[in-house]
């Protein structure tokens, strides 16, 4: 290779290289800055309590002040006409009754209402006084007070039971024919039965071991206890003493096996057990007995107490379920007054009587025209759609506000409803005609409104924000969590948690513009998800130049170029 070559082979390996140490720099500059520059992804979760307050249903409409002040009398109700008291050119003042409606299933329907109420008041009343916290303190008392009677009368029984145990079988004790303990009762039968008696006495050992540790402990115990003892000190003695008990018993059964092995055992050899054997299975008989009295007794008193316990929970559910009951038996009568109140057919406001098309002993229904009646004084006419016509009734309240008066807000009530609708592009919409409870001069007929009127209004109800309620089916649901999340950091809006919300199925009532009614599945003061903030993971990925600086993303710009 001559010179020249070899000067080409040295700029071009050359040029190689820095192009590599350039690809390694940029890259590197990738990588590091977007590590420093990248941020973990977190959730954070805004929390609201659920608190009482007043929800007012209602449905919005708009239209214009009428030129024409007319309205058509129609009843809500079905029946035959019992009272007409207007006839063509009457002048009547609002509130005056035109008409009534045969209204005997009415009036039956509001005196079956009220003495549904005053049973669900009574039966509260009763409860209250069966339940009251005297009374049921007085029998949770007297159910520990017998529960540490009933423990002590068994400490009197098991220091006898245990000290016999330890006689018959673990002191030696000199006798006619020698001594006696847990080995001499195994050396008294045959050979043949040396081998299967040994089960039997391990059997007792064990047991008796086992009873006596745990009645010691709980001897100790109860020494340290006394009546004015706590409930779940009271409790725990109670428990455990019913557990030495079995324990003492299943000891003495064991005992029993032993004896009775090695007194059959002696009486295949055709010998006569000593007479120390008959005595101590009487005296095991004995302590059966006690031990079965002493078990009865604890189990007893431990169903006494816990069926105390559960009088205190059963009188807060029975007298929340009654107190339901009233609610109910409340809104039924306020229901079948409202209804009655629809018998009586009553002018919406002050005006004249145009016609008259009915007489007395008519049957008439919401289709039946009664009366005209003409007035001075303004009226709103709006437009509702099929959905939103058939939540109001006649007589509601509503307010009005003025496109052309900004500062004017005026109350009034639903007068009339359509009773057919017109069709409008495939949209079925309900003319409602409002009458006005003021005048004012700067209110023009023609003039654009928009009404709210006020369907339902539900107070010192639990509510929680409208959108914190999901729906998935037919359930409606909140998010919350069961333990407390942290306070949010400073600067930033919800705390976060690495375990998600879990689903709380809810009850929902009537809801407003902001507001939900939950009627089951809530507690006033809960903590629930309102708001879920999730950012996602970003990073950086602008490379620094060369010299130092993060160069322009998405920037055009010299290359590196190779060549001669």
């Amino acid at each position: 290779m001559n010179f020249l070559n070899k000067i080409k082979l040295y700029i071009f390996a050359h040029k190689f290289i820095t192009l590599i140490a350039v690809i390694l720099v940029i890259g590197g500059g990738y990588f590091v800055y977007g590590k420093i520059n990248s941020s973990a992804g977190e959730t954070r979760y805004v929390l609201s309590p659920v608190t009482r307050g007043t929800i007012i249903s209602s449905v919005d409409g708009s239209g214009q002040v009428s030129v024409l002040n007319q309205v058509t009398i129609n009843p809500t109700v079905s029946g035959a006409l019992t009272g007409v008291y207007v006839k063509p050119g009457d002048k009547v003042g609002q509130g005056k009754t035109l008409f009534i409606i045969d209204d005997t299933t009415a009036q039956k329907a509001v005196r079956d209402a009220q003495i549904n109420l005053q049973n669900a008041n009574l039966a509260l009343q009763k409860l209250q006084l069966q339940n009251s916290d005297t009374n049921l303190n007085t029998a949770l008392s007297k159910s520990y007070d017998d529960g540490f009677s009933t423990a002590s009368n068994t400490f009197l029984d098991l220091p006898g039971i245990m000290n016999g145990l330890n006689t018959m079988f673990f002191t030696s004790v000199v006798s006619k024919n020698g001594q006696w303990s847990v080995d001499w009762y195994a050396e008294q039968v045959s050979n043949a039965d040396t081998d299967d008696v040994q089960p039997y006495k391990q059997n007792f050992v064990d047991a008796y071991n086992t009873a006596l540790k745990a009645y010691n402990a709980n001897f100790d115990n109860f020494k340290s206890v006394s009546r004015s003892s706590n409930s779940a000190t009271l409790e725990a003695l109670i428990s455990q003493t019913y557990t030495d008990v079995k324990l003492i018993s299943s000891a003495i059964k064991s005992a029993n096996n032993y004896i009775d092995f090695v007194n059959a055992s002696i009486q295949k050899i055709n010998n006569t057990p000593p007479a120390i054997i008959a005595t101590n299975q009487a005296t095991l008989n004995t302590y059966t007995a006690q031990a079965n009295t002493d078990l009865q007794n604890l189990l007893s008193t431990e169903s006494q107490i816990q069926s105390a316990k559960d009088s205190f929970s059963s009188s807060d559910l029975n007298t929340q379920s009654t107190q339901i009951s009233i609610k109910q038996a409340q809104n039924s009568l306020l229901d079948a007054q409202n209804n009655l109140a629809d018998y009586y057919i009553k002018a919406p406001f002050s005006g004249v009587i145009a016609s008259v098309p009915v007489i007395k002993g008519n049957n008439v229904s919401s289709g039946t025209t009664l009366a005209t009646i003409i007035t001075s004084e303004d009226l709103a006419t709006v437009t509702l759609n099929e959905v939103d016509v058939a939540k109001i009734s006649l007589g509601e309240k509503t307010t009005l506000t003025f496109s052309a008066i900004p500062d004017l807000t005026i109350t009034g009530q639903v007068v009339q409803i359509d009773s057919l609708g017109t069709v409008s592009q495939g949209v079925v919409n309900y003319g409602v005609k409002i009458s006005f409870d003021t005048t004012d001069a700067r209110v023009k007929p023609g003039m654009s409104v928009d009404a709210k009127i006020i369907t339902k209004v539900e107070q010192n109800v639990l509510t929680v924000p409208n959108v914190a309620v999901k729906k998935q089916g037919t359930t409606s649901y909140v998010q919350m969590f069961d333990t407390t999340l942290p306070a949010p950091a400073t600067g930033t809006q919800g705390s976060v948690s690495l375990v998600p919300p879990r689903n709380q199925d809810v009850e929902i009532g009537i809801s407003d513009a902001t507001l939900t009614e939950i009627t089951s599945g809530l507690n006033e003061g809960d903590e629930i998800v309102t708001k879920t903030i999730t950012s996602t993971t970003k990073t950086t990925t602008t490379a620094p130049s060369i010299l130092g600086s993060p160069a322009g993303g998405a920037r055009g710009g010299g290359g590196i170029r190779i060549g001669g």
